[in-house]
């Protein structure tokens, strides 16, 4: 069962036994049951979440969502396997976004564990091992593919791009086109590939796979439009049926540090050399850069130990230790075309895939990220925000492989804190905000699944639910938890229900991407945070509310609040849970006990909805979803950093838009029609003059003609 545990306490000083460390926020701490249910095979040799996707092999739109290291690449080769053998598909390509990723889709003898079939790649057709330009000889052998009589292909996204310039999109007719690393596709005109897919799903004439082990697909911009991704079937494989499933990771820790001065200074106050460790340096235009990557991992050398030369073999940097041991680095940030080569096969080579003595640690600035197979890595260290919350996904999913001996996995992102100059302290906030939409997400993502329902006169217990000690109480709103699933369901008054299969469909597969959306809004984030000011509402309501709108504008307005009810409770109850837990795990630290519970955080979502007069949806959009962040910040970062972080976004404060204005008086006729008058300006309740000011500004905006 699941425990999330925010630990407040400065990890990686307890680690290091260092008396001055740098600032911290706590870390995500979630412990696992090791149920080894996620890497049992059944009798056709397929996992769990691998055996979810088959069951869906007819469909001819899927989309597959799960974790890295959940299995999507052998899941597709048995449905690719069965859509060539049984529904009429002639080939099958296999689309991924870089070169090494291809080496993922070589031979499997699937056979051997039960399948009735093996996966089988002509070595001309894998045009990831070939040499050459993805716009040059590889774009002509995809048209040889399509004339022979040959089955499975395998190339880069953007071969695949340029083979459908050069054929067009009607070559491709009865043929399946999977796409692997989904999240790089986008709806937006600028996206190749995405427009591709569209013409694709428009023509109708080919099977399309496609697969994500990121839960922000397209991060703030959406994937497909809306009515090409109504077209898919969707398999939702869960990181809480991942992780618990494992047979030896227990625990996932996510921190995030705050540090001055130059990184490579103060690595090691969060690194351990002991642990298996992917360490991503900055990128060069970042502020965390100093402008010299050869240098900086240099210097990263040079604060592990004493170099003792390079390995003649895999090309790996020998470093001598502290505690005398060699430590063995792989450098992938030297562009030096012969070094890469070597240590990038090293990494490669399938005969050293599990020793664990091959390497111990990587370096590296735009590889080893998303498809990167190396099982014992158990710290994923990045420096500097990256560029997106798919990237840190991915990055993370680097170090939640299942391997011998591997209790436990890290990631921590090394951020640094406002400087004295406004430019730098402008980019620092943006990256401080980023790094705390980053936590929000990473926490609903590794909490089990929500199931919201409205509380009823007729509702009732439900088959595989744990209500606790105390049962089902017909008279509450009820917190149920199915330990098989890993789903928990919560009873809410006043819930309003989702009436069209989209929305439905948007309510149990798409919360966590809404939620992303509202989080990765600037605006939402720095009011949340830093003004004293704001009317919960204001974010909860109308923020939410634009957000739905602008994402699902095909929804009615009773669908769009049906989503956006979710998604602010799903936010919300995670946020009180984990202060309760937080609560709960100081007050045990001062008593000289640590232990918390296995079922935290649903033992914390469950105390709230005791703990209030009524769970109702007025009570949950009433709470600010980003004061628990705020809390945290105020005891982790510097207080002078922190004055300079509130300045800098109380300095860019707007007055009330017209937008903003129009949907204040939506929400005031709604008000005057469940309590029998208008609101008043001079009400006790905030909300209530929030939408009173709004009402009133609406009307200022569309005398002053600002509606069109």
């Amino acid at each position: 069962m699941s425990e999330l545990i925010l630990n407040q306490k400065r990890e990686h000083e307890a680690q290091a036994g260092c008396a001055a460390m740098t600032q911290t926020a706590p870390s995500v701490s979630v412990s696992y049951a090791q149920n080894g249910r996620s890497t049992k095979a059944n009798e056709l040799g397929m996992r769990p979440m691998q055996e979810r996707a088959y069951e869906r092999r007819g469909e001819q739109y899927l989309l597959i969502k799960s974790p890295p290291a959940s299995g999507k690449s052998r899941a597709l080769m048995f449905i690719a396997l069965d859509k060539l053998a049984h529904q009429g598909v002639e080939q099958a390509i296999i689309v991924v976004p870089e070169k090494s990723i291809g080496s993922s889709f070589h031979n499997e003898f699937l056979s051997r564990f039960g399948f009735w079939a093996d996966w089988h790649v002509e070595p001309r057709w894998n045009l990831c091992d070939a040499p050459g330009t993805d716009d040059g000889g590889k774009v002509k052998a995809v048209g040889a593919f399509l004339e022979s009589s040959d089955k499975v292909l395998v190339c880069t996204h953007a071969t695949f791009r340029f083979a459908v310039d050069k054929f067009g999109v009607a070559v491709f007719d009865d043929r399946l086109i999977a796409v692997d690393e989904f999240h790089h596709v986008s709806a937006n005109p600028d996206n190749k590939l995405g427009t591709h897919l569209g013409q694709f799903i428009a023509r109708d004439k080919v099977h399309i796979v496609a697969m994500t082990g990121s839960y922000f697909r397209g991060d703030a911009e959406a994937v497909l439009a809306p009515i090409d991704e109504a077209r898919f079937d969707t398999v939702t494989y869960t990181y809480y049926e991942q992780l618990n499933g494992y047979e030896h990771l227990k625990r996932l820790d996510i921190g995030y540090y705050f540090y001055s001065g130059a990184y490579c200074d103060d690595i090691l106050k969060v690194l351990d050399p002991s642990e298996k460790t992917i360490i991503h340096i900055p990128n060069v235009n970042s502020r965390e850069s100093t402008r010299d990557k050869i240098r900086e991992v240099e210097h990263i050398i040079e604060e592990l130990g004493e170099w003792k030369g390079t390995d003649s073999v895999t090309g790996f940097q020998l470093v001598k230790s502290a505690d005398g041991r060699v430590l063995r680095i792989a450098d992938l940030v030297d562009d030096e075309p012969a070094k890469r080569d070597k240590v990038t096969a090293a990494l490669k080579d399938p005969r050293q895939k599990n020793n664990r003595d091959h390497v111990d640690i990587i370096i590296a600035l735009g590889m080893a990220k998303e498809g990167f197979d190396w099982i014992w890595c158990e710290h994923a260290l990045t420096v500097g925000y990256r560029s997106s919350l798919t990237e840190i996904v991915q990055i993370i999913g680097r170090a939640t492989r299942d391997a011998p001996g591997k209790t436990r996995a890290r990631f921590t992102n090394l951020i640094a804190e406002p400087d004295a100059s406004e430019k730098m302290v402008a980019e620092a906030v943006n990256d401080t905000l980023k790094a705390i939409a980053a936590s929000l997400l990473m926490e609903q993502v590794l909490a089990p699944r929500f199931e919201f329902k409205p509380k009823t006169p007729t509702s009732g217990p439900q088959a595989g639910f744990d209500y606790g000690d105390a049962g089902y109480q017909p008279n509450n709103c009820n917190v149920g938890f199915n330990h098989e699933t890993g789903h928990l369901q919560i009873e809410i008054n006043g819930l309003a229900e989702p009436k069209s299969p989209e929305a439905n469909r948007i309510c149990l597969e798409d919360l966590n991407e809404v939620i992303a959306s509202f989080v990765q809004d600037k605006a939402n984030i720095e009011r949340g945070l830093f003004d004293e000011e704001l009317v919960p509402e204001e974010l909860t309501q109308l923020r939410m509310g634009k957000i739905i709108r602008d994402k699902y504008p095909e929804l009615d307005a009773e669908d769009q609040e049906a989503v956006r009810q979710r998604a602010i409770a799903a936010l919300n109850l995670t946020q009180q849970a984990k202060r309760l837990v937080l609560n709960e795990h100081l007050q045990g630290t001062s008593t000289g006990s640590s232990s918390v519970p296995s079922s935290a955080l649903i033992d914390g979502v469950r105390k709230f909805a005791m703990d209030v007069r009524e769970l109702d949806i007025d009570l949950i959009d009433h709470i600010n979803p980003f004061s628990e962040a705020y809390a945290i910040l105020a005891k982790t970062m510097s207080e002078e950093s922190l004055k300079q972080v509130a300045a800098v976004i109380g300095a860019k404060r707007t007055r009330l838009t017209p937008e903003e204005a129009k949907d204040l008086a939506v929400r005031a006729v709604k008000f005057k029609k469940d309590h029998q008058r208008t609101p008043s300006l001079t009400a006790h309740d905030p909300w209530e003059r929030s939408m009173a000011e709004g009402a009133a500004a609406f009307m200022r905006f569309k005398k002053e003609g600002r509606y069109v």
